[in-house]
């Protein structure tokens, strides 16, 4: 997930504390806001939660992921078609896949393997089932194709997880298409804004329509349905919503953010998965129009309480580690599921431990070197790294025998 957009412009007489700001990485303009880290950490903090049994609503996470990226996403396109009077396609989706792709790839090749050795039967069959669609970034439409439900059928594999990185995946091939055509001319952003709100309006019309059914998978994992978060995220990236906020006093701000705040709290505190009253009916529409009023007053009103709060040191933290965490934590989960001996609790702090420390080596030797370019990741040389790797992977998924239908079950036959 990107973590760089143009930097906020401070209010008048209101310099931007320096903790909540960061030397320019590159590029002119941009800068990194630790309070926007700070809420990808609350945000994995949910969803592990919530894998683990102890949070009812933390699946929201994820929806905040989606406005994260969105808005992130959508403001340096926007600044790219600002300051160069163009969007280099080619060069954005480079960035995309070197940012993205050599944790992912690494993650799937040491869960096949750990799953072939740990893991049990079903867990291995599904797996090399779901791996090459993981591979086309598509995992979440197979699952809705097969009718795989996702809130009864996630335990036995490993990558349910990943729908959702398949999801941001498709919305960074179609959505820096729109702007680039949109951003053109004086009324570019505009433009970009009024696309990015109706599109959110039509994946709201959606969600209500699909959400109806028995099985809610299709709405909780169409790329189509869960664009809203997305677009709203983008849409509060646009001038028009900018220009609207940067009037915000920073006292009004800081009393808008406690609302929206403690509102997303209760929601991910109460929300009890598919089945909550109103979830797709408005409801996942109304938590990412939350967020994303959230977001861009952090990000465009200096000196909040609120961006001081999730810019400190902890969920800053953790939200740099978010990416590798919420690859790793899944799998991890499944596979130490027989620690249940050490209690609900237990087996949590176990299980988050071991996916922290697979998240911090992954950050360091795979995410990080790949990302800057650093020594053996630059050039011709990163690039055959990770086709090499990409390869082992697909050798892998060759190589792996598929267990036998039915193998590590009981015959019933042989009971009697």
């Amino acid at each position: 997930m990107p973590s760089h957009l143009p930097l906020p412009a401070p209010a008048r007489g209101r310099p931007v504390p320096a903790r909540h700001r960061a030397a320019r990485p590159g590029g002119v303009g941009r800068a990194h806001i630790a309070a926007l880290d700070g809420l990808r950490g609350f945000a994995v903090a949910g969803v592990l939660l919530f894998h683990a049994g102890h949070l009812r609503g933390g699946f929201l996470g994820v929806d905040l992921f989606f406005v994260l990226s969105g808005f992130l996403i959508t403001g340096l396109l926007l600044g790219e078609a600002t300051g160069r009077g163009r969007i280099g396609l080619a060069a954005f989706w480079c960035r995309r896949a070197r940012r993205l792709l050599p944790a992912l790839v690494c993650v799937v090749v040491v869960t096949v393997l750990a799953t072939w050795g740990w893991g049990s039967t079903e867990h291995l069959r599904f797996a090399l089932d779901d791996m090459s669609w993981v591979g086309a970034q598509a995992v979440n439409w197979h699952y809705i194709t097969e009718q795989i439900g996702y809130w009864n059928a996630s335990d036995t594999r490993v990558f349910a997880h990943l729908w959702s990185i398949g999801v941001e995946w498709q919305f960074y091939v179609a959505w820096p298409l729109v702007v680039a055509v949109a951003a053109r001319g004086r009324c570019g952003e505009p433009m970009v804004a009024l696309l990015a709100g109706a599109g959110a309006l039509v994946s709201l019309a959606l969600t209500v329509s699909l959400g109806a059914a028995v099985d809610t998978t299709r709405a909780y994992e169409g790329t189509d349905t869960r664009g809203a978060a997305l677009l709203l995220g983008a849409l509060a990236a646009t001038a028009p919503v900018r220009n609207l906020v940067r009037r915000v006093p920073r006292r009004a701000a800081d009393l808008v953010c406690l609302v929206l705040g403690c509102g997303l709290a209760v929601a991910w505190a109460v929300t009890g998965g598919e089945k909550a009253p109103l979830l797709f009916q408005g409801g996942l529409f109304v938590h990412s129009l939350t967020a994303a009023v959230l977001i861009v007053l952090m990000a465009r009103v200096p000196g909040t309480w609120a961006a001081r709060i999730a810019g400190s040191h902890l969920p800053r933290g953790l939200g740099k580690l978010s990416y590798s965490l919420y690859l790793w934590h899944w799998p991890v989960y499944l596979l130490l599921r027989r620690l249940s001996a050490l209690g609900d609790w237990g087996g949590t702090v176990v299980a988050i431990g071991i996916s922290l420390v697979a998240a911090a080596v992954t950050k360091r030797f795979v995410e990080d070197p790949v990302r800057f370019r650093v020594g053996w990741a630059r050039g011709s040389r990163g690039l055959i790294a990770v086709v090499v790797l990409a390869l082992a992977g697909a050798v892998l998924w060759a190589a792996v025998p598929e267990p036998a239908p039915g193998a590590g079950t009981v015959d019933v036959d042989q009971l009697r």
